[in-house]
């Protein structure tokens, strides 16, 4: 089995999102992927998140129907800052036989030989570079100093191209704030939990 891990704040889940999942399900071959909202991030320490159980919600809400696709509350259940090399480490020992691949879209590959403990991630799950046309593709030539030349080449292999959608969590934040139409731009009952819950709402929205 390859399981792809997709993590992010999900704050919420949209078509794009979706999207992303969708073309690296089929282009790399996968046969699950994770989904996996974030906890306490250390990249986002001072920024205001929905709770991790609602956007855990809204995933749910997102990939009903999808066999293929799942959430994980791995992260959003700690109570200490999360890093990949940990969420990694845990699908490590939880999918014993599995080939793992993390997803990743086109800057933050060439943020991630700065993540902590980078090498042990790129030993435990194989990154898949995911860019968007007009855009250039991710190089695995930035992992060179990291992983040797047989592995670089298989991360050499996995970058995909997605279709091009131009739509962003901060967009639909915003959006919902100022009180405009979200229509279209995620899943209906994404939407529904989000005006239930008066997600993004401001006082005067």
């Amino acid at each position: 089995m390859r399981y792809g891990i997709f993590g992010g704040s999900f704050d919420p889940i949209h078509w794009g999102h979706l999207l992303l999942a969708e073309t690296c399900l089929r282009k790399a071959n996968l046969d699950r992927i994770i989904f996996v909202p974030s906890g306490c991030s250390p990249h986002r320490a001072k920024a205001k998140q929905t709770p991790g159980e609602l956007r855990a919600e809204m995933i749910e809400l997102a990939i009903t129907g999808y066999e293929e696709f799942s959430v994980s509350r791995f992260e959003i259940e700690r109570e200490k800052t999360s890093y990949t090399v940990e969420t990694v480490r845990h699908f490590r020992d939880s999918l014993l036989d599995a080939e793992r691949f993390l997803l990743v879209g086109a800057d933050m590959y060439y943020d991630l030989p700065h993540w902590y403990e980078v090498s042990e991630i790129l030993k435990t799950v194989i990154p898949i570079g995911v860019y968007r046309p007009g855009a250039p593709p991710p190089h695995a030539e930035v992992f060179q100093d990291l992983v040797p030349p047989e592995r670089l080449e298989l991360f050499r292999r996995h970058v995909v191209q997605m279709p091009l959608i131009e739509i962003s969590s901060t967009m639909i934040r915003e959006a919902v704030a100022e009180g405009e139409s979200v229509r279209f731009l995620m899943p209906r009952p994404v939407e529904a939990l989000i005006r239930s819950h008066r997600l993004y709402h401001t006082e005067e929205s």
